[in-house]
């Protein structure tokens, strides 16, 4: 079967969001350590690798906004589709205490094969997804780990990442920061904005309205939760989109 770099629910959806899940799975295509990057099993179910519980939200999500979805189908180890093509860290050799084995002495040959085979793909169908509509909106899905190695805590049950447009976002965090239960974060646990990210690259640079959401792993690691966040976010984002007149 041949190796397909992402995968799209809902492309004929009405909806003018269109969510992405840059950081979706942990798959290894084969042509990369055959399979496999030498690290261990624990290593490949946790952040590292992938967005804990993303995958699970954003389809959810997508069913209740009506709204079709684009998901990598590569580990973010692989190569980050989430970074510009020259960003240092597209190829990461050592993340969050794991050294990347068969990341130690990838080369420009190797970097450009997955360019062409993950990360090119995957943008192209992002872009033209996006194009479907002169209106569209990239709502961008991600999740992020309570604690890194030797750091503290992670307070925030969700954050929303941006850069200087804030049309959709400014709403968005003021509307969550009305719920009793959210600590909310902005631009938490990071900041919101690299030049060449998915989020510059497919809405900043042509003007579309967006928003990044980080949610915190812990809380979407099973079905049940990730049903749950998605009933939970899906009116609240109709809302304020509704509120801002975009």
């Amino acid at each position: 079967m041949t190796y397909q770099p992402f995968e799209i629910i809902g492309e004929t959806r009405p909806a003018r969001w269109v969510l992405t899940c840059d950081h979706a799975a942990n798959t290894i295509p084969p042509f990369v350590g055959g399979g496999s990057l030498g690290l261990p099993p624990e290593d490949m179910n946790r952040h590292i690798a992938y967005d804990v519980g993303a995958a699970g939200l954003t389809r959810h999500l997508a069913e209740l906004l009506d709204a079709p979805a684009l998901f990598s189908n590569f580990s973010r180890l692989v190569i980050d589709p989430n970074r510009g093509e020259d960003d240092p860290t597209l190829l990461m050799r050592l993340y969050d205490g794991s050294i990347i084995p068969a990341n130690r002495h990838a080369d420009a040959q190797d970097l450009e094969q997955r360019l062409e085979a993950c990360y090119r793909p995957y943008h192209k169908a992002q872009a033209k997804l996006l194009a479907r509509r002169d209106d569209s909106i990239l709502l961008s899905i991600h999740s992020y780990t309570p604690q890194l190695k030797g750091r503290p805590l992670r307070p925030w049950h969700i954050g929303i990442l941006h850069g200087a447009d804030d049309r959709l976002t400014r709403p968005l965090i003021d509307r969550l920061r009305l719920e009793p239960d959210l600590c909310v974060g902005e631009n938490e646990p990071y900041g919101g904005h690299l030049d060449g990210d998915s989020v510059d690259r497919h809405a900043i640079v042509p003007g579309r309205p967006n928003a990044l959401i980080e949610l915190r792993n812990d809380l979407i690691t099973d079905p049940a939760a990730q049903v749950a966040w998605a009933k939970r976010l899906a009116p609240i984002l109709d809302e304020v989109l509704a509120a801002t007149n975009l």
